[in-house]
């Protein structure tokens, strides 16, 4: 008989270290030059800043005011994983607070993303652990039973997300990559970035903006008309 309260699935495999290791290295922000798919939404910040986590995704979905597979699955995550939790909708009640982040921080986990609020940000300051939500809220969740699912499809702030995507979360936001365009994703990010660096070196030596993008010369070619 199938169970319709628990959607229930198993780890996902780990994306190998090295391409995680490369990824890390990178900036959302970069990245967000030439990708556009899997940025969760603004509104999911960073509770820590300066923190950098690239990882495997595992994924949770739990309803309202209930935090109990939360509770249950987090047993199951570990070193080289990010769990990131759909609210469904709810951005009220504060599911992640500081007992759950003692216990992230004691198993492993790289770090979580919330779509909903947190709680006990001085806790998590605490633990230097790496989360990102949408703020603090005052108002917490309960085990209640009332279900949800442990490694399903989830939405992340406006990004579909499936459990065994890559993670980079940093200052500037949090992206959900697709394994089977990660190496893609990898290569033009390390292209991207000698560039910038490149691109740096010569401001800072006094070129102007507009001159190295090529901004002031197609303003120039429109008023020259």
């Amino acid at each position: 008989m199938t169970n319709l309260t628990y959607k229930m699935n198993p780890m996902p495999a780990a994306i190998p270290q090295d391409k995680l290791d490369r990824l890390a290295k990178l900036e959302t922000a970069t990245i967000g030059h030439f990708y556009h798919f899997g940025f969760a939404a603004p509104a999911i910040q960073p509770v820590l800043p300066g923190k950098v986590v690239a990882a495997t995704v595992a994924t949770l979905a739990i309803p309202g005011h209930d935090s109990t597979l939360l509770h249950h699955c987090l047993s199951q995550c570990g070193p080289g994983y990010f769990l990131a939790v759909d609210r469904l909708g709810d951005t009220k009640y504060a599911c992640w607070g500081g007992g759950v982040t003692r216990m992230a921080a004691m198993i492993g986990l790289e770090g979580g993303c919330v779509d909903g609020p947190h709680t006990d940000t001085a806790e998590i300051a605490e633990q230097d652990f790496a989360m990102w939500s949408r703020g603090p809220s005052p108002v917490t969740t309960r085990l209640y039973n009332s279900g949800g699912g442990f490694n399903i499809p989830v939405s992340i702030g406006g990004a579909a997300v499936l459990p065994g995507y890559a993670v980079l979360a940093d200052d500037s936001g949090v992206l959900f990559i697709a394994p089977e365009d990660l190496d893609a994703v990898l290569e033009e990010g390390e292209l991207k970035t000698e560039r910038g660096r490149v691109n740096e070196a010569k401001v800072t030596e006094g070129t102007h903006l507009g001159q190295l993008s090529g901004a002031t010369k197609m303003v120039e070619g429109k008023l020259g008309q």
